[in-house]
Formats: C-alpha cells, structure tokens, sequence
C-alpha cells in the first residue's frame, strides 16, 4: 500500500498499524517507501512534523526537566501564549534534516557494499526436429549454435535416432533468466525453414 494521502484518516489509521509490528514501511530496512510517507506526512501535517522532529532532538533534555505539579499543569495549559521552544525552531529544524540525511547516506552506503545477487539462470536441453532423413544435420546444428543472444550459452549436443532414419538434435544450452526467452530462441531457431520443422523444451533446471 502507497501511503501518500494523509487527508484521509484511513491512511493514518493503517500507516499507524503497519508501523506497530515493523520499524519500516517496507521490509526491514529504510527505503523510499519511507521517505515517500514521510515527506507526504510533512506536506500535510507541516507544524506537526516541525514540533515532532523538535521534540526528538530534545529527547535527552527531557531527564533535567523537572516534574509539573497539578497546579503548574494547569497553570501551563491555561498560558498558551508561552513557547518554550520557538527560539529553537530553525535549529531543530536543521538538526532534523541533518539526521535524515546521515540516515540516508548510512542506508545507501549499506546498500552499496552489499556485493550484487549473482544472475539467475538455468540449464536447458532443447530438441531440434528436421524434416525428414535427408537435413544436413551439420549444416542444421551449425545454423542452430550460430544464434546469439545476451545470456545465451550454447553446450554439448548430440544427434539421437528418432526413426525412419532421422535424427533430431539435441542440445543443451545454460540461459540468464532475465535476459533470455526460450520462446524467442525457438522462434529465432525454427526460422531456419530450410533445415527445422520444430523444437521442444526436453529439459529445464535452475542453476
């Protein structure tokens, strides 16, 4: 879910819920999706943001402050006019920004000294059927190899009996998932009108 209207007390109610068993948004870690609701957040609540961010870089003050009694309670809340802290709004607001950002800076140096997830891929065996006993198999297997592609690797193949004197090749290749379609190496294979009549996926298993 996008948490980006905070108009809307739905949006508050379910952020509030979400943040109730996850530090983050999304996953375990700070991402965009947190400095997206956020920044929603602080358009919409801009004073409560400011007060908010304030208070928590005064928490470690908070042990020095004094208890109230109930007649300086109600003598506090009866003197709005008082600002305690408005003289250190510009301050708060530059040691907020300047947290957000050793934050940000911390996740993306994290981030970057991951090393990169190796590329997935898998080992596929592929059939070749010609068209009848007379197909230059040679000349077919050749055509069939010449075929490239980012991610594609061409193996060991063979020629196996499949009657009447024909044979089909056979043949493995190792293809990046990401990278390469099976279905478009098919169709790139059974262009070869001359020679190839069809191709089957015999075989197929994730490295």
């Amino acid at each position: 879910m996008s948490y980006t209207d905070f108009s809307k007390l739905e949006t508050l109610s379910a952020l509030n819920k979400v943040l109730a068993n996850q530090s983050y948004v999304e996953g375990t870690e700070a991402s965009q999706a947190d400095v997206t609701a956020y920044n929603s957040f602080k358009k919409a609540y801009p004073n409560f943001t400011r007060w908010a961010n304030h208070i928590a870089a005064k928490a470690d003050e908070f042990a020095s402050f004094p208890a109230a009694s109930g007649a300086d309670a109600a003598a506090e809340d009866d003197d709005e006019d008082v600002d305690l802290f408005g003289s250190d709004d510009e301050e708060a607001d530059a040691e907020a920004e300047r947290v957000k950002a050793e934050r940000i800076a911390q996740y993306n140096a994290k981030k970057a000294s991951k090393p990169p997830k190796p590329a997935a891929k898998s080992i596929v065996t592929m059939d070749v059927k010609p068209w009848d006993d007379e197909t230059d198999m040679d000349q077919l297997t050749a055509n069939v190899t010449a075929i490239e592609m980012d991610g594609l690797n061409w193996g060991a193949h063979k020629l196996i009996p499949i009657g009447f004197g024909i044979k089909k090749l056979q043949i493995n290749c190792v293809v990046e998932d990401d990278k390469v379609s099976l279905d478009e190496l098919q169709q790139q294979i059974e262009e070869d009108e001359d020679h190839v009549q069809s191709t089957d996926i015999a075989a197929m298993q994730k490295l």
